[in-house]
């Protein structure tokens, strides 16, 4: 048999688990949707945890359950979970380690699944998380199980790694992400699918800023000449940083928060700005953080000096030709599956991010179709859900043996 009717077969007989295991999806995600797992709401993140816990050590995984100190306003982070099973096709043969990611919190307050519990409304699941990313979680999970039932297991090692703070920008877990991911060959992002059904092959990297504005007081109305305005250089300098949008393709500069002064007659001594810049390329991230710092080298107000700080930076997800490649990989179960994939880049963040600034190519969007993310109106397409869990199983088979070609 050739090897494009062997992956076919595989896919058919995919599909067919997949289709069986539906009814039991929705109930796993009712169950998972019925608890509210805010990520400043560490009890239920931590129920989450345990219920994933569970599936995974059914499956086959050994578990590491890592705990987060709490940070010095008290606050703690819910537990991260990082499943592993080992395949029977290792590195030195060929085989190849697969790294899924998934994310357990939401951005809903406590209170937020009973006020608008899980329900389905003909083809269409709604609930809170149910597309972010509680159900590309869970389908991820499926995936792993219909591979295990059809005994498909040549690859280096599977790891699914679920973290409790993406929401917030995995604060805890961020070195979590990173160490997990090295050593990884391929990436597997578990958010849901864009509305059209395209996955992701980018995602913008962000890097965030504050310029403090020095400049000194005087009276205003008595001897203003003594002082120099930090207000007015931070005007000048929100102006000529504004002026960046539209000097370097997917690059977004916004001056998001100007605070200047404490009193209308004093000659304002201090402001502060806040500033996010988006790009797709760590390039093109280096080169606004030049141009930020050339325009606090020249406030345009004498006497007034500005420090730049670069407060926190999260690498782009960038489209590679290694990226092309799994997408290549993907498309082609796709097809077979009567799909036809896009592949989308986005402004939006998440920790496909992270691994990928590890140097590990990633692929995202690979959960079931859904949107409306963040708002009550998010929703989830049930019908979807068998051909995506199908596609995302073909996809770790496929990349799992992608050494030994």
């Amino acid at each position: 048999m050739s090897a494009p009717a062997r992956r076919q077969e595989r896919l058919d007989d995919l599909l067919e688990l997949a289709r069986a295991r539906r009814a039991d999806y929705l109930c796993d995600l009712e169950e998972l949707v019925s608890v509210d797992s805010g990520s400043y709401s560490a009890e239920g993140v931590n129920e989450v945890a345990d219920w994933i816990e569970r599936r995974l050590e059914r499956i086959g995984f050994t578990v590491e359950r890592v705990r987060f100190p709490a940070t010095p306003d008290g606050h703690r982070t819910g537990d991260a979970l990082v499943g592993r099973r080992r395949g029977t096709l290792p590195e030195s043969e060929g085989g190849r380690r697969i790294l899924l990611a998934g994310h357990m919190d939401t951005v809903f307050e406590n209170g937020t699944a009973a006020a608008r519990p899980f329900r389905v409304d003909g083809s269409t699941a709604y609930g809170p998380g149910v597309s972010d990313d509680k159900g590309g979680l869970l389908a991820g999970l499926t995936a792993l199980e219909i591979l295990g039932a059809l005994g498909v297991d040549a690859y280096d090692e599977l790891v699914l790694l679920a973290t409790p703070d993406e929401e917030i920008g995995s604060p805890a877990s961020r070195p979590l992400i990173e160490a997990t991911a090295a050593g990884a060959h391929f990436g597997l992002g578990l958010e849901c699918a864009r509305e059209n059904g395209d996955l992701v092959i980018a995602r913008k990297g962000v890097a965030d800023f504050r310029l403090t504005v020095t400049g000194r007081a005087a009276h205003a109305g008595i001897e203003p000449e003594r002082g120099a305005n930090a207000a007015l250089a931070a005007a000048h300098l929100t102006v000529a940083l504004q002026a960046l949008n539209g000097h370097w393709d997917d690059v977004t500069v916004n001056v998001g928060v100007v605070r200047a002064g404490t009193r209308a007659n004093i000659v304002c001594p201090r402001a502060e700005l806040r500033i996010e810049v988006r790009a797709a390329t760590t390039a093109d991230i280096q080169r606004v953080t030049r141009a930020i710092r050339e325009a606090a080298d020249q406030p345009g107000v004498p006497g007034v000096t500005v420090e730049v700080e670069q407060l926190d930076v999260c690498p782009p997800m960038e489209d590679t030709p290694a990226s092309r490649r799994m997408f290549d990989h993907a498309r082609a179960a796709a097809r077979a599956a009567g799909i036809e994939l896009g592949a989308a880049a986005t402004g939006g963040v998440g920790d496909a991010n992270l691994i990928a600034g590890a140097g590990i190519p990633v692929l995202d969007g690979l959960g079931p179709v859904g949107g409306a993310d963040h708002t009550p109106q998010e929703w989830l397409d049930v019908t979807s859900v068998p051909q995506r869990v199908a596609l995302l199983a073909d996809l770790i088979a496929s990349l799992g043996t992608a050494g030994t070609a």
